[in-house]
């Protein structure tokens, strides 16, 4: 009986991706940031919900250190991947990157061609041997993305051509194409018609077999439609976190409930 007890929890603590321990963040003298603790579950989708500078975002950008980009920033806690600090001095950000992907809020091509665009980060990071195989994994991000067949005609045209929503699924190939274990992605939808963010929904929920994702939103529906684990974020304070359909019927915590029944937002 104890053995399968431990056999339980190794099973259990081998699902955990990201392990986020009393972290802070503060920009200047600003404490945004403030004794967060989560365990981000590998081939899920954790929703970050709350209203408008609550923190979910600037929580987003420490999972892979973009925070190191903003030189007033601070971040003090530990935050481990697969058991490793990432913010030890020895692990390399751009290395990090590569395993923790992003996708912005608002689609950000870069000005070259589609093809281009998927290419860079294995063209960086040395994931290809030749032209042949940096082809295979241009073809199958883009393939992942729901693209391939939109844009399998125009790769040499600028990604910058594409439709809103067509961009935003090239960020997403473009994010897939260094083969990242996290992709985290930062409100992916607010800039998107509801066609094109349908597209991105359903995407979202094909990626979680292969990745851990994690998604920043505005949209309490968009929230429920695509995550199993849902976090509500307030005053910088990590209030509450658990499975989705618990969160939106039967929250814990009070402030959790006037979120979400719309009386604090």
């Amino acid at each position: 009986m104890n053995d399968m007890r431990i056999l339980e929890r190794q099973v259990e603590n081998n699902e955990i991706k990201i392990s986020a321990r009393d972290v802070q963040v503060y920009y200047g003298a600003t404490h945004a940031i403030k004794d967060v603790a989560i365990d981000i579950r590998d081939k899920m989708v954790t929703a970050f919900i709350g209203p408008s500078g609550c923190g979910k975002s600037t929580f987003l950008r420490t999972l892979n250190r973009m925070n190191d980009t903003i030189d007033i920033a601070r971040v003090e806690g530990r935050i481990e991947l697969d058991g490793q600090d990432i913010y030890d001095p020895k692990v390399d950000p751009v290395q990090l990157r590569a395993r923790v992907g992003m996708v912005f809020q608002k689609p950000n091509p870069f000005p070259k061609s589609i093809y281009d665009n998927v290419a860079y980060g294995p063209r960086i990071h040395g994931l290809a041997r030749n032209k042949a195989e940096l082809d295979e994994i241009v073809e199958s991000s883009l393939r992942r993305a729901a693209l391939w067949n939109e844009a399998k005609d125009r790769l040499l045209q600028p990604g910058t051509g594409l439709s809103g929503g067509q961009q935003q699924r090239l960020c997403i190939a473009r994010a897939i194409a260094t083969r990242p274990e996290v992709l985290l992605m930062d409100e992916p939808c607010s800039a998107l018609d509801p066609i094109a963010t349908a597209q991105v929904e359903e995407l979202i929920d094909d990626l979680r077999s292969q990745f851990s994702v994690v998604i920043v939103t505005h949209s309490m529906q968009q929230a429920a439609r695509v995550s199993q684990r849902t976090a509500f974020f307030h005053l910088g304070n990590l209030v509450e976190y658990g499975e989705t359909g618990q969160i939106f019927t039967n929250p814990r915590d009070p402030r959790t409930e006037s979120y979400i029944s719309g009386r604090i937002g």
